[in-house]
């Protein structure tokens, strides 16, 4: 039986080839196609039971298959693969644009929220009802004719591009490496320079095989002392996939093409722009009040960055010998300011951070705070480094995630969760429990000892994580608005901001932590000179991820943006950043968070989610970091509702009050 049609339990990863894509597409939308015509017809009433045990179930169906193929496709991309995947994902866009615009289907859902019926539905599902309507009219169902076909056209069109976008980033990065001399390696950790001693050898070259992902580039700009070479990887790496690269790779014209189709969209459904359009499901009201929230922050911020670039300028002329500062030399410099004035590196932090030390204390903090267990479990997967586990409450299933920790050709950069399924009462009368992927991109070990993570990475690891607990955690049996469905996505961050916090506190850190050779836990006098150090260059950073948040949100929100991409990146930067990184820099051309990932005028959700985080974990700090009663109440207000109502309603009910910026401002040493 073809792997993707058997849907009796977990996707069978190890078993799907590209060659089952299209065979299992080309069912499973027929099966979805019937179901519609079925769901609109005399047959099915104006009930919301009745559509979903039709219309719900086929597209589940659908949606998990094509769920696993892209998954694949992000971690696991080959040719053969690469192909199956372009070659269906216009059949399933359109698919779903038509799904969406169905005038038919529209007016049954009209009729159900108009019935007597809905007045009497549990809250969950008056507020699925209502984002389907909302939704529908933001897929077009309200077009006719021309420009009901131009706006299925431009969807497909983008999701194209967004995969190109994808590709181009990918294939850029895969593509470079540079085999560095033993002298060129001065001052990169033992660790990054076994990994690519190893790489060099594996293709049987000399030297060491230095490439654009993360865990063997930014070792080098961190710690190695040859600024030829950070140079020549930083301009590697901040001109992927542009013009400066490869001409194949160049995400130019998809970046051009992708905001005036954007544009033209939101224009075709009544909206001045695609911003506007963008923030109609999520917690801020406009562009403007969105402009106004970045750059009140990006005042509070800019002093403090100033002084840190200020710090770090002089330092690096007084004890590095560099009179100029260059972008290369950033990583490198702070590193050393960090060393001299905190007197440790992250070179030493790493190496009580062992990974399964670190997977140990994290399970331990949620097992606590949320009252679950956490057990390895058994599932098909798609490489050997892969695992797999399950939650528990009281003996029952609560939820199950695969875990793909470590970097490796083929696979995309960054981190991530996704949704392998949802928590659903099916109609049949089975719970479906929830099921996500949880994607990091941290180096292996070397040298027969485990993976070793950086402070920043246990970060990424905590982050995603809480992504996780949103989507598993949940309680809904709605699956529209069960876990991180429905959820604003200015909202969506919260959770997993909120638990990096844990990553800072002593009774957590000395749990989760044994040096690699010794079995030491981390020493306390040196997590007192991290705990000095956690806001160092916070002003820098901050004001960085302000530029990109602007810099999205004036892409979107400026009509004819797509003909002056650089020009406005350019002037984001000469109004917010204080150390402005070099002319050739084309950071856009892998922006794949908004060209590609679904935050096109949504990358300030970071920030905004930010100050709900922060005033979140404030009540811990207030009650104690593990305290039980807190983090129940925590899990039933925020974690367990997911989007079965408003996240402003959802805060409210666990802080008692408003939000306030005041905890995050402290948080970063701004107050």
């Amino acid at each position: 039986m073809n792997p993707l049609l058997d849907f009796t339990d977990l996707p069978r990863f190890d078993a799907i080839r590209p060659e089952h894509v299209t065979p299992a597409v080309t069912e499973l939308l027929a099966a979805a196609n019937e179901a519609l015509e079925r769901a609109v017809s005399d047959a099915v009433p104006a009930d919301y039971e009745a559509l979903s045990a039709v219309l719900d179930v086929a597209t589940e169906r659908l949606g998990r298959a094509w769920g696993a193929v892209s998954h694949l496709n992000a971690v696991a991309d080959s040719p053969a693969l690469r192909a199956a995947y372009n070659e269906n994902l216009p059949r399933i866009t359109e698919f779903h644009t038509r799904l969406g615009a169905d005038e038919r289907l529209y007016a049954k859902y009209k009729a159900v929220a108009a019935s007597a019926a809905a007045q009497h539905l549990r809250p969950a599902r008056q507020r699925a009802l209502s984002n389907a309507i909302r939704d529908f009219v933001l897929s077009g169902a309200e077009l006719q004719g021309p420009a009901k076909a131009r706006f299925a056209q431009i969807q497909e069109r983008q999701a194209e591009l967004a995969q190109k976008f994808s590709e181009h980033v990918l294939d850029a990065t895969d593509g470079y490496a540079y085999y560095a001399s033993e002298a060129e390696m001065a001052g990169v950790p033992d660790d990054a320079r076994q990994a690519a001693r190893q790489a060099a050898q594996a293709e049987g070259r000399d030297g060491y095989k230095l490439t654009l992902q993360f865990p063997s580039y930014f070792p080098v700009m961190q710690y190695g002392e040859n600024r030829a070479l950070r140079e020549r990887l930083y301009t590697a790496y901040v001109t992927r996939a542009s013009e400066l690269g490869e001409p194949e790779h160049d995400n130019s014209d998809v970046m051009r093409e992708l905001l005036a189709l954007r544009q033209e969209e939101a224009q075709l459904l009544g909206y001045r722009n695609f911003a506007e359009l963008s923030l109609v499901p999520k917690m801020a009201e406009s562009p403007q009040q969105v402009l106004d929230f970045l750059r009140d922050l990006a005042r509070r911020a800019r002093p403090h960055a100033e002084r840190d670039l200020a710090e770090l300028r002089e330092f690096a002329r007084a004890e590095l010998g560099l009179t100029e500062l260059a972008a290369w030399d950033l990583a490198y410099a702070s590193e050393k300011l960090k060393e001299k004035r905190y007197a440790f590196s992250d070179q030493e932090v790493k190496q009580y951070f062992t990974e399964p030390k670190v997977l140990e204390g994290l399970f331990k903090i949620v097992e606590t705070l949320f009252e679950v267990s956490i057990r390895p479990d058994a599932a098909p997967v798609w490489h050997p480094s892969v695992r797999f586990f399950r939650i528990e409450r009281n003996g029952q299933l609560v939820g199950q995630f695969y875990l793909d920790p470590y970097a490796r050709p083929g696979k995309r950069s960054g981190a991530w969760m996704d949704d392998v399924r949802g928590r659903w009462a099916r109609p049949d009368g089975r719970l479906q429990t929830p099921v996500a992927h949880l994607v990091c991109n941290f180096a292996e070990g070397v040298g027969g000892k485990p993976a070793l993570l950086t402070h920043d990475s246990v970060l990424t690891l905590f982050h995603e994580f809480g992504h996780g607990l949103h989507h598993l955690l949940t309680q809904v049996d709605d699956l529209g608005v069960a876990g991180i469905s429905g959820v604003e996505w200015d909202a969506v961050e919260l959770p997993s901001q909120f638990m990096e916090n844990f990553c800072w506190e002593w009774e957590v850190l000395r749990r989760m932590t044994a040096h690699v050779d010794t079995g030491e836990p981390l020493p306390r006098a040196l997590y007192e000179k991290m705990l000095a150090a956690k806001n160092f260059q916070s002003g820098l950073q901050t004001l960085r991820q302000i530029e990109y948040a602007l810099f999205d949100m004036r892409l979107h929100a400026e009509p004819g943006s797509h003909e002056r991409i650089q020009q406005v990146i350019d002037e984001v930067r000469a109004e917010v950043a204080v150390f402005p990184p070099p002319s050739f820099n084309r950071m856009q051309h892998s922006f794949s968070h908004i060209f590609a990932g679904g935050y096109a005028a949504g990358y300030y959700s970071y920030k905004w989610a930010e100050v709900l985080s922060a005033d979140a974990y404030s009540a811990f700090e207030e009650a104690g970091v593990l305290d039980v009663d807190t983090g129940r109440r925590y899990r039933q207000h925020i974690l367990e509702v997911g989007g079965s109502r408003p996240a402003a309603e959802s805060f409210r009910a666990f802080r008692g009050r408003e939000p306030r910026i005041d905890a995050l401002l402290r948080h970063q040493g701004m107050a």
